[in-house]
């Protein structure tokens, strides 16, 4: 004779939400602060972002320069190496396009070195920060970015893993060879995709 009772029907079952790359979990609308270094405090009045290495002539930019270009909002995911995503978030500041359009790329030029006023680095192709893939951002959700998050200005690489977004950055250098940085040197991965799961050097 069969029979049914409610404390063995298991757990319902949740459908995973399709923006969670693998491995991920939806961390809700907090999100977890996390850093290699102490966070500065630092002013936009002596703050300054500086393109160099294969480059037609080094530019540097104020902040100022940098909000009198046009403004432009991403609205969608980030996905942090630690497993955890942060789903329909937004941010505003200007698309990488609009800097390195003022800049005359070297043809060699392949890769950037990100640097954060810290001293921390991280690398990137080239094609992940053009092609409307990259911000420098200063505000999240309508609000200033907190110094916790990288503010007042971070580097935003939404399509890969969040220490790939440097913060509090202050320059790229262009090269034609890909150089690690920070975490690279560390086991991380010199991508670091997340849908193909590109945690650590060898994934």
């Amino acid at each position: 004779m069969a029979f049914a009772s409610r404390g063995f029907g298991g757990r319902p079952h949740r459908q995973r939400d399709e923006r969670l790359p693998p491995g991920q979990y939806d961390v809700g609308s907090d999100w977890p602060v996390l850093t290699a270094e102490v966070t500065p405090r630092f002013s936009l009045d002596n703050w300054t972002f500086t393109i160099d290495g294969l480059v037609g002539m080094t530019h540097t930019w104020s902040f100022q320069d940098i909000r009198a270009l046009p403004e432009s909002r991403y609205d969608g995911d980030i996905h942090c190496v630690t497993t955890w995503s942060k789903l329909g978030t937004s941010f505003t500041g200007v698309s990488v396009d609009s800097l390195i359009a003022q800049v005359q790329v070297a043809p060699e030029a392949e890769f950037v070195l990100a640097t954060s006023t810290t001293g921390y680095t991280t690398n990137l192709p080239l094609a992940d920060l053009t092609g409307g893939k990259a911000w420098l951002v200063w505000e999240h959700e309508g609000k200033p970015l907190t110094a916790e998050h990288g503010g007042p200005i971070r580097l935003l690489v939404p399509h890969l893993y969040f220490w790939k977004s440097a913060k509090w950055i202050t320059k790229f250098t262009l090269l034609d060879h890909d150089e690690p940085g920070f975490w690279e040197r560390n086991g991380y991965h010199d991508r670091g995709d997340p849908w193909k799961e590109q945690r650590y050097q060898g994934d």
